[in-house]
């Protein structure tokens, strides 16, 4: 068992580098969470060069002196907004990571004109900047909440899946395989719910819960940037990948970050808050949807979904968070005092 593990480790890194190797890349939206993450695991492979897309003037500041100047990181300012400026940021690009999007829920639903033109009409452009530049392969970072949406983020996410989806139906000569990868809660990563409850522990405020029965699947940036990883390699034009991730209710998320921050510093936080629940929020949130079932194809960490149905029919009605396995509180503490250390000092 230990060498079969090792021997899918080793062939897995040396698809990476020939996948990666001297390689042109552009990721949108580089200087966020996911962003970084995926600069860290993308450089030991030696592409060529990264080339990070953002109109976040702070956030290039806060990569440099994160990476300090590497000769292979390259900055752009600009906006997925901006066609003309995509398509010449594009030019002589053979990877695409495109993860720059409005992503926080409240925002999106106070200013939903401006989610549409980034998720939607950004998407779009990016994706005909890619067939032009004659683009290797793009990939789309999307997020639970496009099953199912009931939110403005999740309607404008679903749209920016179908564009990419119908992507591979241009009859472009050079033809560019456009995929999409589509994640849970990424712990840890800007505006998370692990970001607010810290905010709150530092600040001696009760952690906030909207509703105690509330779940949400949960995944690491790491786990997130090596995904992208692994459907890049495997990608053929047109699947959906999606990491076999456990869930967590929000309120056994709140109880263990207070146990372990009062365990290592000066905390008296002991209230937790139900909050009032906002019209818009669900409980569960789903990775897969009634549809995609039979379209979806179990894989050794994650699930693909394609536009071939399954040999094997899935014994699962549905892929919710409530009734995903549970991610147990040793491993869930294990996450908060690894995630603790990179928000040091309290």
């Amino acid at each position: 068992m230990l060498i079969g593990g090792v021997c899918y480790y080793m062939k897995l890194q040396n698809s990476f580098k020939s996948e990666f190797r001297n390689k042109k890349i552009l990721i949108t939206g580089g200087t966020g969470s996911i962003g970084i993450g995926l600069i860290k695991q993308l450089l030991p492979y030696k592409p060529k060069i990264i080339k990070v897309f953002t109109n976040d003037e702070n956030s290039i500041f806060e990569s440099i002196r994160k990476f300090g100047k590497n000769p292979v990181i390259y900055y752009a300012m600009g906006d997925v907004r901006d066609k003309e400026r995509l398509d010449f940021v594009i030019r002589g690009i053979d990877i695409v990571f495109h993860a720059a999007a409005m992503k926080h829920v409240d925002i999106c639903e106070e200013n939903p004109f401006d989610a549409v033109k980034t998720n939607v009409i950004g998407t779009s452009n990016i994706i005909e900047s890619c067939i032009s530049g004659k683009v290797s392969k793009f990939i789309l970072i999307s997020t639970d909440k496009a099953t199912l949406p009931s939110t403005t983020l999740g309607a404008s996410k679903l749209l920016a899946e179908r564009l990419t989806i119908n992507a591979n139906s241009y009859d472009n000569f050079d033809k560019t395989i456009f995929a999409i990868v589509r994640f849970g809660n990424v712990i840890g990563s800007r505006g998370s719910v692990y970001q607010i409850f810290l905010d709150q522990i530092r600040k001696n405020q009760p952690l906030t819960v909207t509703d105690p029965r509330m779940t949400r699947f949960i995944m690491s940036i790491q786990d997130a940037a090596g995904l992208i990883l692994k459907a890049t390699n495997i990608a053929k034009g047109g699947e959906i990948f999606i990491l076999k991730m456990p869930s967590v209710k929000i309120k056994d998320l709140a109880e263990n970050m207070y146990q372990v921050c009062k365990s290592t510093d000066k905390i008296t936080t002991k209230k937790i808050k139900v909050s009032k629940s906002r019209h818009h929020e669900r409980f569960h949130e789903y990775l897969v949807t009634p549809e995609e079932i039979p379209f979806c194809h179990n894989l050794e960490d994650m699930y693909k979904i394609s536009t071939e149905k399954s040999k094997k029919k899935s014994s699962q009605k549905e892929f919710s968070s409530e009734t995903a396995i549970k991610m147990s509180k040793t491993k869930l503490k294990n996450v908060i005092r690894e995630l603790r250390e990179e928000y040091l000092p309290f």
